[in-house]
């Protein structure tokens, strides 16, 4: 269980995906709905739009957007780092190539200056030079007024190479601890845990962080080249961390990976599965992933998942979401939207409920 002061989570748990204080396409009350039992925002996105300031003017983050129940928000570290580099590479967590453009092996985000107060980066908005650091993210957290709270880490590109990584994880630890001296607000602070592909470099970071007086840890960054690499580099880092206190896995949690993350000893973990795939006309279902862009689900009554018992399956069609998805209607979106949160988080209780009968 994990306590907050907008109620308790059971863990393990999926975190659903809310970056700008909204899951795409539903209300927050539609959201409650799929079974969600906590959130995460994004400090960075919220910061440049709509702001901290009217955020606070609204009494928070969970005012401003109707929500009663938990909410984390990242540290925007992330989000500084990895936009530049993602869109430039196409790569993520688990590394990917998909461009055409060469990556040298070392290669950082273009247009960063890092310093050891924080990074001067550009605006995803306007193009306008920013700065962010340890202490500008957690005053814009405590007036954004999550439960949860991320220490500002530097989260490295997929090819920083091994050098670079163990410079960025100075950044890091002194970050750490000016996040653990600015905070003055009540919201639990979890510090992150980086280091890369490099299991020693894993390993020196949990200890450090491990031996601040954080409430939580995150563990961020990628972890090499295949899943195998994730679930070894997370058995050696739990095992690092205090075992009293909650691990959040940032970033990661499609369906196959649900299970090994659990089985590691991760308590709450974030995925835009369900909704990026839903954006795009695929359904989860317990058969596996459906297309729903395919013509040939026009003539199919059956609903997107038999075994499921949510709004859309027990009222809606494979044949009219696809219809809808041919007439570029917005309601698809919704709909598969909502039936991929409610399978994804129905699918983690099961796997919860296993675990408490010792089953897994």
């Amino acid at each position: 269980m994990l306590k907050t002061t907008h109620g308790t989570v059971e863990t393990p748990a999926y975190v659903s995906v809310a970056t700008q204080g909204v899951i795409k396409t539903l209300t927050s009350e539609e959201v409650e709905a799929t079974g969600a039992q906590l959130l995460i925002a994004n400090t960075y996105h919220l910061h440049i739009r709509p702001g901290e300031a009217v955020l606070k003017k609204h009494g928070g983050l969970h005012k401003f957007m109707n929500w009663k129940r938990p909410i984390m928000t990242d540290s925007g570290g992330f989000q500084v780092f990895s936009l530049g580099f993602g869109r430039d590479f196409q790569t993520g967590k688990i590394l990917k190539k998909e461009s055409e453009n060469i990556i040298e092996l070392g290669q950082q985000p273009k247009l960063l200056s890092i310093t050891p107060d924080g990074v001067m980066f550009r605006s995803y908005h306007d193009g306008s030079e920013m700065f962010l650091g340890p202490k500008e993210s957690i005053k814009i957290q405590e007036q954004i007024g999550a439960d949860i709270i991320f220490a500002f880490d530097e989260c490295t590109s997929p090819m920083a190479d091994r050098a670079y990584t163990k410079k960025s994880l100075e950044h890091t630890n002194e970050w750490a601890k000016v996040c653990l001296k600015t905070k003055k607000s009540k919201q639990a602070l979890y510090g992150i845990v980086q280091g890369g592909k490099f299991k020693d470099l894993r390993t020196e970071s949990a200890e450090f962080i491990g031996s601040l007086p954080f409430d939580g840890f995150g563990i961020g960054g990628e972890f090499g080249a295949d899943k195998g690499s994730m679930t070894g580099m997370l058995d050696i880092v739990t095992k690092k961390l205090p075992e009293n206190k909650p691990r959040h896995l940032l970033g990661i949690g499609h369906l196959d990976d649900i299970i090994p993350i659990m089985k590691s000893g991760i308590d709450t973990f974030d995925c835009i599965a369900p909704t990026h795939y839903a954006r795009h006309g695929m359904a989860f279902t317990s058969k596996g992933r459906l297309d729903l862009k395919k013509r040939t689900f026009l003539l199919d009554k059956k609903p997107l998942d038999p075994k499921c018992s949510c709004f859309v399956c027990q009222n809606y069609s494979r044949g009219y979401i696809t219809h809808l998805l041919k007439a570029n209607e917005i309601t698809p979106l919704k709909l598969l939207t909502f039936h991929n949160m409610y399978f994804f988080h129905g699918f983690v209780k099961k796997v919860r409920e296993e675990i408490k009968k010792g089953k897994i």
